[in-house]
């Protein structure tokens, strides 16, 4: 209760000042609605908001295991070599600034419409925090350990599964927090173009001019964004509130 009381008490005083103020018509509706109206929206269309949650968290989390595995093995294989890291490092970072909104019709070109282009979408905006919080973690393992491995002849497997991967779990871990919100996002961003999923609810509700319904998507979105950042402060914990400062006493 003590964690839950102080987000609670902003969020419901924000939604009662914007639900007097567009009711006292200080705020227009057609542009902001009123939260009884957004709720209302979300009970009408409970169905068609339902199934378009299921097809969007799907590809969201598709896309965000997709850029979890491929994002670390990308990050293992950079950590191995410095030539290698000078090499291809600079296209993991000029990949990362090619604006999704402006590939996404490639995506349909290449996938088709449907759920294959939302999930590349989603795992092309998310893979790129996972590669480099993993890479800085590999690379920030302390350098007295390394040498301790090194002198009692351990190889380089058994340094990386032992010593570095652990030592970079906490990192690892920062970068999935980032990634998981922006898989959601590009399955969003996809779904505007491939169709299908929330996106899809958004776009044709601004077509209609249903304001309330926008809202009512965009919550949805935002709390599958927080689900999936939930899930991962959960294996946070887990896995390193016995060792690591960062969880400890949380």
């Amino acid at each position: 209760m003590k964690k839950s009381w102080p987000p609670l008490i902003p969020f419901v005083a924000i939604t009662l000042a914007l639900e007097w103020m567009v009711r006292s018509g200080a705020v227009p509706s057609y542009l902001v609605p009123a939260p009884s109206a957004v709720l209302r929206a979300l009970l009408d269309s409970r169905d068609e908001l339902a199934a378009a949650m299921a097809k969007t968290s799907a590809a969201a989390l598709v896309g965000f295991a997709l850029s979890t595995i491929t994002g670390v093995a990308i990050a293992v294989l950079l950590s191995s070599s410095r030539g290698i890291q000078r090499a291809f490092y600079p296209y993991a970072v000029f990949f990362q600034t090619v604006p999704i909104i402006a590939i996404a019709p490639l995506l349909v070109i290449w996938f088709g419409y449907g759920m294959k282009t939302v999930i590349a979408s989603a795992f092309i905006v998310s893979i790129f925090p996972v590669i480099a919080n993993t890479l800085t973690g590999l690379l920030s393992t302390d350098p007295a350990l390394r040498d301790l491995f090194r002198l009692y002849g351990a190889s380089a497997t058994v340094t990386l599964v032992k010593l570095r991967f652990p030592a970079a779990l906490p990192q690892i871990l920062t970068g999935l927090r980032v990634a998981s919100g922006l898989a959601v996002i590009g399955a969003i961003v996809g779904e505007f173009i491939g169709g299908q999923g929330l996106g899809s609810v958004v776009d044709v509700a601004r077509t209609q001019q249903r304001v309330d319904k926008v809202f009512a998507a965009v919550l949805l979105a935002s709390l599958l964004g927080l689900a999936l950042f939930g899930l991962i402060n959960l294996i946070s914990a887990l896995t390193l509130r016995r060792w690591h400062a960062s969880e400890q006493g949380s």
